[in-house]
């Protein structure tokens, strides 16, 4: 079967698990069309009239044609002009630079998005280095701190406490069957904003955009699901405002049953090859739900593992830099919660790996500070269990200045969600004992960034390999410009999720991590190093997506946990196959 964007072999539609549109296991055949080839609009019946311009799945706006107005009763409905989906994507971008507010620009991309599905999507992938700010970090925390005010119609699931024992009913209510992706919050840990309760959608609806735009996971594959338990804000109990349930959090046992139906509901409703991928989950749960179901389903956990892949991947990367090996490194993190913990714990794998040497030795090159100072043996009693395998053999440390001075580390990572820790005194003192210093600020959004990229380079005098976690504007120093990185989880996440669905996984291993990592930094060129980045730009990310699904998915047939088979011959080309188009489609 051919296609007008890309031949497609027999291999990669047999079973009718992919197609030009973006479709893996396409119910309803939409996607296994040609581009030439005429669809249905199907709703309950065919869509036509104001039913169809109200469908965000179909509507094209003025791009429909004179016989699509005519078959489909659109005459008069609209203005007789006829404009091309690339008219209407210019139109639409000259629009939303007209906004100097970022959170205006995000409305209006939200409006879009509820009534024109594919030009979203169209303006997001043409656009990704400019809109990505907007649908995700750092412009989602502000929309998510206002989204009792700005929400208009419900973009996803909500769960609350009073579904208690009927959440398979409430799953059912969600008129999309074929869910190949779930990502859900409760809302406790929103970026580095804190308990933001039911106001968290925002997280779970920007991060499965991406899902889309970079990964090529059809719309209607991916279920946005917040979790309403409460919340612990007083601020939003006392907003009159608010969107969600007006009492204190669960906790203990009952918050556990709650999660522990929702986890069995969607296993049930969806089946076994489901990813479900935790979002901004507060440390303590985040953890323990990762570690209970990461053995009887399909679960991802963004802060823990997406952050750790990605950050590896940078690491990989400055390694042709610096001329070393990642054994070779001490590691100094600010920050212990979940992305710490999980960065750390990805780079012990790796270099024990790659030298044969035990993970608790390559451990004890790894240091973490958290709130109450340098993690050292003494504290090993008072410590949370996942911050206990970092707790080495030294005298105690307050501050983070006094730990860079007795630990002297090569590589300094934040990841505390405090802006400005990474002081001028800091990060001096790394360029005093490293000729090039990699700093890597990765709290989001900006404003919690532990330094900027200017005080980076000019602190450690342009010597510094920058990245961060929100982007930064390139950076003069002494007549030299500097790019800096950006550490985003949007690099990993989206080829990951595609790579496990496209296999047919049904379990996600570390294995699968390091495979996104490597694949990740073998994108990153000698133009891209010349440029100080260590990370690959964002206009190729759905090349970096298929590369990076291919990787996984390879891992995924070799460890046995693949569930689509016969494996695919090019599995780089069958990812690309799979990816969604947002190309208006024409009717009949």
């Amino acid at each position: 079967m051919s296609s007008n964007p890309s031949q497609i072999s027999d291999d990669y539609v047999s079973e009718n698990r992919s197609g030009v549109g973006g479709g893996i296991s396409d119910v309803y055949g939409e996607d296994l069309a040609t581009l030439d080839q005429l669809v249905t609009p199907w709703v309950t019946s065919v869509a036509s009239g104001y039913t169809l311009m109200r469908d965000p799945r179909y509507n094209k706006g003025l791009a429909f044609t004179d016989k699509e107005r005519d078959a489909h009763y659109l005459t008069g409905l609209l203005p007789p002009v006829i404009l091309s989906q690339d008219v209407q994507e210019k139109k639409m971008m000259h629009n939303l630079r007209q906004y100097t507010v970022p959170l205006h620009r995000y409305v209006a991309l939200m409006d879009l998005q509820e009534r024109n599905e594919r030009l979203f999507y169209k303006l997001l992938i043409d656009n990704v280095e400019e809109l990505l700010p907007v649908v995700y970090t750092p412009t989602v925390g502000e929309a998510c701190q206002k989204y009792g005010s700005i929400f208009r119609r419900p973009q996803g699931l909500y769960i609350s406490l009073k579904e208690k024992g009927k959440i398979l009913e409430v799953l059912k209510n969600w008129p999309q069957r074929g869910i190949q992706v779930i990502v859900v919050t409760d809302g406790e840990r929103i970026l580095g904003l804190g308990d933001l309760g039911c106001q968290g959608m925002g997280i779970p609806v920007g991060k499965l955009s991406l899902y889309t735009a970079l990964g090529g996971i059809r719309p209607s594959a991916c279920l946005p699901i917040t979790i309403d338990v409460g919340t612990n804000n007083e601020k939003l109990l006392n907003d009159e405002f608010y969107i969600g349930l007006k009492q204190k959090r669960a906790t203990g046992e009952e918050y556990a049953e709650f999660l522990h139906e929702f986890m069995c509901a969607v296993k049930q409703n969806y089946g076994e090859k489901v990813l479900v991928q935790f979002e901004d989950f507060a440390n303590h749960h985040a953890f323990e739900l990762l570690s209970k179901y990461c053995s009887s389903h399909l679960v991802f956990n963004d802060d823990i593992q997406g952050t750790a892949s990605v950050v590896l991947a940078g690491l990989i990367a400055a390694q042709k830099v610096l001329g070393k090996s990642l054994s070779d490194h001490t590691f100094l993190f600010l920050g212990a919660g979940e992305a710490g913990t999980g960065i750390a714990e990805l780079i012990a794998l790796k270099i024990s790996k790659e030298t044969g040497t035990p993970i608790d030795e390559i451990r004890k090159k790894i240091w973490l500070v958290d709130s109450k100072g340098l993690i050292v043996s003494s504290r090993k009693e008072s410590l949370q269990h996942f911050k206990q395998p970092w707790a080495h053999d030294h005298e105690p440390v307050k501050e983070l200045l006094g730990a860079v001075n007795a630990i002297k580390p090569t590589v300094l990572i934040g990841t505390s969600g405090v802006g400005k820790t990474f002081t001028k005194e800091v990060v001096e003192a790394m360029a005093t004992f490293n000729e090039k210093p990699l700093i890597l600020a990765l709290s989001n959004p900006t404003s919690q960034a532990e330094c900027t990229a200017k005080e980076a380079y000019t602190w450690t005098e342009g010597r510094a390999i920058f990245a961060s976690g929100s982007p930064f504007a390139p950076v003069e120093y002494e007549g030299k410009t500097f790019f800096p990185g950006q550490a985003n989880n949007c690099y990993i996440f989206p080829g990951l999720g595609l790579g496990l669905i496209m296999s047919g996984a049904i379990r996600v291993r570390d294995d699968m991590l390091l495979a996104a990592s490597e694949a990740l930094a073998s994108q990153v060129t000698e133009e891209n190093f010349a440029d100080g980045l260590i990370y690959p730009p964002f206009t190729n990310i759905r090349k970096i997506s298929a590369n990076i699904a291919a990787s996984v998915g390879a891992k995924t047939y070799e460890l046995g946990l693949a569930s689509n088979l016969p494996r695919p011959k090019d599995l780089v080309k069958m990812a690309e196959s799979c990816m969604y188009s947002p190309v208006y489609r024409n009717f009949r």
